[in-house]
């Protein structure tokens, strides 16, 4: 049988143990230093006997059975069994191995597994809120109150992140400027070697616009529920999965009682050639994430803004979320999860003493 190393795999030292990952199935194994000769043997297509042979210094049984183990692992692969690898070698290519092992491995890493509060947490083995340089000189700078009635600045303060909602439907209009002042364009650009470039209200490296809307309706006018595909260049809902329910949703999101509760939320997914085709570097994967955060600040600001309560969340199951969106993880991966709706409690009233706050402090400065 020809065998054939996997793509994805990296090797290191773990508390004493040579570990080698298949960063894209999330396996790992520790197994005798060895084993990386044994791999090397499989750069390309070979039969087991072959491999061998070509190992003249290692037992041939030992190594035939190490060989039969590294394939039941996955880290040797079989004509048939490498359909993912090579999509994996295709679309991450050019960001492989930096970029491709980070992202891949941590999307196996279960978050429940680490919970955000320990016992030494609790016992006050925190990291400092704030840094500063004792012995440095300083300038003190001037307290110039913002105008706290101006619109930008009262969203600004005004932001909070929503984990109720009440079961009100949002009017279409509300629903249609949230998804065109967030992921809509707000202008193109002659990219001249580039081509057509679009901008959005959110800065973007590059202008690539790897990022692509899918959103779930649970509670809008005029709009069925379910999963639909936001259609950027025609300002449109494309319905994917007329079936998709709150319940599928924050399952996704391993029960987050928003993401059950909002009338809408939004999977933000990343395309990854849009991006690499042009930055070829693997730093450029932090360019797509960053981008993520941007377009993130901004749906919440938006969503503010119109008087929804916005939500975010990182912690979503990778790869049912992708299957439910029919993207496939490598060439399109989920990136980040946004919600909205009308909040459940009332906001200007944390607002409001917010602001009181605010006043205080520049009447009384400490």
């Amino acid at each position: 049988m020809l065998l054939r190393r996997a793509h994805n795999l990296v090797c290191y030292w773990l508390d004493g143990s040579f570990v080698i990952q298949n960063y894209l199935t999330g396996t790992q194994l520790s197994l005798a230093a060895g084993a990386a000769e044994i791999l090397a043997a499989f750069t390309d297509w070979t039969t087991g006997d072959d491999a061998v042979k070509a190992l003249p210094d290692l037992d041939p049984e030992s190594c035939h059975a190490a060989v039969a183990e590294l394939h039941s692992y996955g880290f040797l692969v079989a004509p048939g069994e490498s359909e993912h690898d090579d999509r994996l070698a295709e679309h991450w290519q050019t960001w492989s191995p930096e970029a491709a092992a980070l992202h891949f491995s941590s999307k196996h890493a279960d978050y429940t597994d680490s919970p955000e509060i320990n016992e030494e947490f609790r016992a006050g083995k925190r990291s400092a809120l704030f840094k500063n340089y004792p012995d440095a000189e300083r300038i003190l700078l001037p307290r110039v109150p913002p105008d706290l009635d101006a619109p930008f600045v009262r969203t600004l303060y005004g932001r909070r992140t929503h984990r109720g909602f009440r079961q009100t439907a949002l009017q279409l209009p509300r629903l249609s400027q949230l998804l065109a002042m967030v992921f809509g364009p707000s202008e193109f650009l002659d990219g001249q070697d580039f081509g057509a470039l679009m901008k959005r209200t959110s800065a973007a490296g590059g202008a690539r616009q790897e990022l692509e809307a899918y959103v779930a309706v649970f509670a809008a006018e005029g709009v069925v529920p379910g999963l639909y595909h936001y259609n950027v260049l025609e300002h449109s809902l494309e319905l994917l999965d007329p079936g998709f329910t709150r319940e599928r949703a924050a399952h996704l999101c391993y029960d987050q009682s928003a993401i059950g509760e909002a009338a809408v939320t939004v999977f933000v997914t990343g395309v990854v050639e849009r991006m690499s085709s042009k930055y070829r570097a693997p730093r450029a994967y932090r360019v797509m994430l960053t981008n993520a955060g941007h377009l993130g600040q901004t749906f919440a600001l938006t969503a503010t803004a119109l008087g929804l309560g916005p939500f975010q969340t990182l912690a979503f199951r990778d790869t049912e979320l992708e299957d439910a969106l029919g993207v496939d993880g490598i060439r399109e991966t989920a990136l980040y999860v946004l919600a909205a709706g009308v909040p459940g409690e009332r906001p200007e009233t944390e607002y409001v003493a917010g602001l009181d706050a605010f006043r205080k402090a520049e009447l009384h400065p400490g």
